[in-house]
């Protein structure tokens, strides 16, 4: 019995193009995170993050299905905590900052790792 996975008719371009994005992605996760650490203003810090969590939600949405579960775990998890930061922003409290941008930093690690592995 063959048990390698089938790999269906186009699918692999899907994945190219997926990991091609995944680049531009994890550079405009780095920049917004980075524009949300040198923010000393609330509302800036939530409108980084923000733009951030919506390309995590894009690349949690289609990674699983690609082939790259993990990655896509990560980007869920890292999208939640983004959620939840800003829901408790709007009540003053900003401390989950530090771990957020830890976890997308570790987030944008682990797809260049990808991306090299891939390359």
């Amino acid at each position: 019995m063959n048990t390698d996975p089938v790999e269906l008719p186009g699918l692999y371009g899907i994945r190219v193009r997926f990991l091609t994005l995944l680049e531009d992605r994890q550079t405009n996760i780095a920049q917004h995170a980075l524009a949300a650490w040198e923010s000393d203003n609330a509302a800036d810090q939530c409108a980084n993050l923000e733009v951030a969590q919506h390309v995590l939600h894009q690349i949690a949405g289609s990674a699983g299905s690609l082939g790259f579960a993990e990655l896509g775990q990560a980007a869920g998890a890292c999208e939640g905590s983004i959620v939840d930061f800003i829901q408790s922003a709007q009540s003053g409290n900003h401390d989950q900052l530090p771990e957020i941008l830890q976890a997308l930093d570790t987030f944008v690690s682990q797809s260049q790792a990808l991306l090299t592995q891939a390359g």
